[in-house]
């Protein structure tokens, strides 16, 4: 394997795992409250009921989500589920969504491959599932071109990252490490100093200089690129096939025995939107946008989003051998004690609907439940 590929997987390795290091502090920030029902302009629930009267399905409002925003605006999740009613709640990062699963508020959820991870060894493997992908990509690092013009320059430089232990967090300081330069991962003082900041005031902070940059998901980042800021670095190039899984669908093991059909239908949502959203670049766009006014009372504007959306691959495949090699490169980093993810992906559900569909199945790296 070349160098550069065993630095990028050990990078992004080290975003996946470090957030069950962090799972306390995280927790315990009242992020459970941050859930928000979606309650308004409901599709109608038609046709034969499927084995449970609802499912309740959680995402978060931004980008790496479209699926699920294009999903549930379009209808499209609804219309697979005939008389089985759709009940969304959307959330604003992985620990509250967890706590969600786990607390049996929600039954599938759209999350990142950290709290994906960390939901799965934290229980032991008793509380999940990932039945699917959903997106690939979206993360850049934006710096203010007046102050660097190249990787090397952020030396002694202030960049944001979303939060202390998040995945653009501690992929940012693995890459630091790889560079040869010292962080305090806890302080974020170092050789550069790095400087959580929640996603919705990092454009503030660039604009008013408090930071340099930003190693950030979409659209944050081109908000950034809409304030003057410059992408100097886009992870997809970091990893082999420019591919890195972003977000993943995960399932209730609890929900997934009972009501296997239920799950099967949101999986056939899913593929059928991600179908839609590559077949019509534009509309989905629109869709996803009018989803994102709806749940947040703004729109992005047309140069922020017409700049973040192609950066994102909405895909089926969870990429599950990039988790196993995220994995395995933080034991080797000394980020994470072994894990055992075994179990961690039922694909039989999505590749019966993939086959349905014509389409090539998926793997899951020899980490399917048995």
């Amino acid at each position: 394997m070349p160098a550069t590929t065993r630095t990028t997987l050990r990078r992004g390795l080290a975003a996946a795992a470090a957030l069950p290091l962090l799972i306390g502090a995280l927790a315990s920030c009242g992020y459970g409250s941050d859930a928000k029902k979606n309650d308004e302009k409901k599709v109608a629930a038609e046709g034969a009921k499927l084995s449970a009267d609802t499912v309740r399905l959680g995402y978060f409002p931004n980008l790496t989500h479209a699926t699920a925003l294009v999903g549930d605006q379009e209808g499209i999740f609804q219309k697979e589920l005939g008389g089985t009613q759709l009940k969304v709640s959307t959330f604003n990062a992985g620990p509250s969504e967890i706590e969600a699963l786990n607390a049996d508020s929600i039954d599938i959820g759209f999350i990142g491959p950290s709290p994906s991870i960390n939901g799965y060894t934290k229980s032991k493997g008793t509380n999940l599932r990932i039945v699917g992908g959903s997106a690939s990509g979206g993360v850049k690092l934006v710096v203010n071109p007046a102050k660097i013009k190249s990787l090397d320059e952020l030396k002694g430089k202030k960049i944001a990252t979303p939060q202390l232990g998040n995945t653009q967090d501690v992929a940012f300081l693995n890459w630091i490490s790889e560079k040869g330069w010292k962080v305090d991962a806890q302080s974020g003082k170092g050789d550069v100093s790095v400087v959580r900041t929640d996603n919705k005031i990092t454009p503030d902070a660039y604009k008013s200089g408090s930071i340099d940059g930003a190693w950030v998901p979409e659209p944050t980042a081109s908000k950034l690129v809409s304030e003057g800021g410059k992408v100097l670095l886009d992870e997809s190039d970091l990893w082999p096939d420019k591919k890195f899984v972003i977000t993943n669908i995960i399932v209730s093991q609890k929900f997934l025995k009972a009501h296997p059909d239920v799950v099967e239908a949101v999986l056939r949502g899913s593929v059928k939107t991600n179908e839609w959203i590559n077949a019509n670049q534009d509309k989905a766009k629109a869709s996803a946008n009018a989803k994102l006014k709806e749940l947040s009372g703004k729109p992005l504007g047309a140069k922020v989003i017409d700049s973040a959306w192609p950066s994102i691959q909405f895909i089926d495949d969870p990429l599950a051998a990039t988790l196993q090699a995220q994995a395995d490169h933080a034991v080797k980093a000394g980020l994470l004690k072994q894990p055992d993810l075994n179990g961690i992906y039922d694909l039989k559900p999505l590749n019966k609907v993939l086959k349905a569909a014509g389409k090539p199945e998926v793997s899951d790296a020899g980490l399917g439940a048995k």
